[in-house]
Formats: structure tokens, C-alpha cells, sequence
């Protein structure tokens, strides 16, 4: 059973210095592991240039060897010998797996590279990769499945789920991709996450009064929920020290 908690390097601004926004960074991390399984890193989320996944979680593995940690792997804009190293370097770390993901347009412009995270795994797999490390692809919170034969014949270790808004998504999912670890992605309901919120769609009201049974059904049908709340460390920390699984 395990809770992971999805952490979102930080941004690489003009007017931050960038080696004390990790050393923060490292810190959050070091308290909220306290409280949870494992972690995840995202990569240039929205496609904004942030510290790398590889670099931040180096760093975090040095001072908590034994926390596992995923990684989310951007191909749209990197060459397939860059998807390689970026793997290869996952592995020679310690990380436990890799999201093989599209990812959001760059906001600094560069151009799309064509790679596609299907193929891409399929790749990785002929090159025995998986045995060195879990391959993961992203899946919509609620997928016309005729349309992910592609994907399953690919063959990854799982899945990694948009923002789940129901326990019937979840349910769902499972019963669906039986052959497949599936984790899906709960949003912390609380004010500081409003944006985010209203950009997945969600009613933050109704959503708040059902998240604990919807975090606790998901974990009780899947093993494995990832737990996203960008914009309030704080309120999600207090309540993995408050939660019960």
C-alpha cells in the first residue's frame, strides 16, 4: 500500500537564486516523507523551465536514501538519445520508476521533437530497460479503452491517472486495466489549490466534503494513490500527519 505525494521542482527564475529554491525544495521533501510512501517528481510542468527532476532528486536521494521516488519524463521536446540518458541516469540514482509523458507545449518555445510515450516505452523495453526500472504511461481519469489497446501492447508496469474526480473512475480503471498497476492522481482540496481546481474542472465544495472516503477507497481499490496539491504544502502536510490508511 502507498501513499506518494507529487512534488513539483522549482521554477528557474531571473531574479531567484536557484541553489537556495532547491535547498527549500530538499527540505519540504525531507518533512512531507515523513508522512508518506514515496514521492514524485514532475518535469517542466505547463512547460515552464524548472530544476531538473534528475538534479532535485540526486540530491534528495543522497540525504533520504530510502525513499523511492518516480520521475516524470518529458519526450516532447527531447531526442530519443536524450530519452535514453535521462533513463539511464534515473537508473545509475535509484529511482524506482519513470512516467513516460507528452508533457505541456514549451513555454520558451522549443520546437516539438515527434517522440511519442508509447513508442517510446515500447523502445525502452527492447533495450530491457523495464527490468531495471518501472515504465509508466499517463491515462485520462476516464478513457475510451478501446482506444488504449496501443498503449497496453506496449507493456508498461502501469498507469498514472489524470486528477481522479469520482471513486467510479477509479473503479473503473482498475477493472479495466487489470494487468496493470494503476495510481491515480487526487487532487488536497483546500482554498490554495481553487486555481487549480477550477482547471481540472472540479467543484472544490462538493470535492472537499468527498475526498477522505475518495482518498481512502481509491488506496483501498488500487494500492497506490498519488497525492498532487501545488499550491498548499502546508495544508496537505497537516493532514498526512492527521490521516489514517
Amino acid at each position: 500500500m502507498t501513499i506518494r505525494y507529487e512534488a513539483n521542482p522549482p521554477k528557474i527564475l531571473p531574479d531567484v537564486n536557484t541553489d537556495e529554491s532547491i535547498k527549500k525544495f530538499v527540505e519540504r521533501i525531507k518533512i512531507i516523507s515523513k508522512k508518506c510512501d514515496a514521492i514524485h517528481l514532475t518535469e517542466n510542468v505547463l512547460g515552464y523551465q524548472r530544476v531538473s527532476p534528475i538534479d532535485a532528486g540526486e540530491i534528495i536521494k543522497k540525504q533520504i536514501p530510502d525513499l523511492p521516488i518516480t520521475v516524470s519524463l518529458r519526450v516532447r521536446d527531447k531526442s530519443e538519445e536524450e530519452i535514453f540518458e535521462f533513463v539511464e541516469k534515473c537508473i545509475s540514482i535509484g529511482f524506482t520508476g519513470v512516467l513516460v509523458l507528452m508533457g505541456d507545449p514549451s513555454q520558451t518555445g522549443k520546437a516539438d521533437s515527434g517522440q511519442i510515450p508509447s513508442l517510446t516505452v515500447r523502445k525502452l523495453r527492447e533495450k530491457n530497460i523495464d527490468s531495471k526500472i518501472d515504465l509508466y504511461l499517463s491515462v485520462s481519469n476516464k478513457p475510451n479503452f478501446s482506444k488504449l489497446e496501443k498503449k497496453c501492447e506496449t507493456k508498461p508496469k502501469g498507469f498514472i491517472t489524470q486528477v481522479i474526480q469520482n471513486i467510479r473512475q477509479v473503479q473503473n480503471l482498475s477493472d479495466n486495466l487489470k494487468e496493470f498497476s494503476v495510481i491515480p492522481i487526487i487532487l488536497f482540496p483546500s482554498q490554495k489549490n481553487e486555481k487549480s481546481a477550477k482547471f481540472l474542472d472540479l467543484d472544490l465544495e462538493s470535492y472537499s466534503k468527498e475526498f477522505e472516503e475518495l482518498l481512502k477507497k481509491s488506496h483501498e481499490i488500487t494500492g497506490d494513490v498519488l497525492i498532487t496539491s501545488p499550491n498548499d504544502f502546508t495544508g496537505l502536510d497537516e493532514f498526512l500527519s492527521k490521516a489514517t490508511f
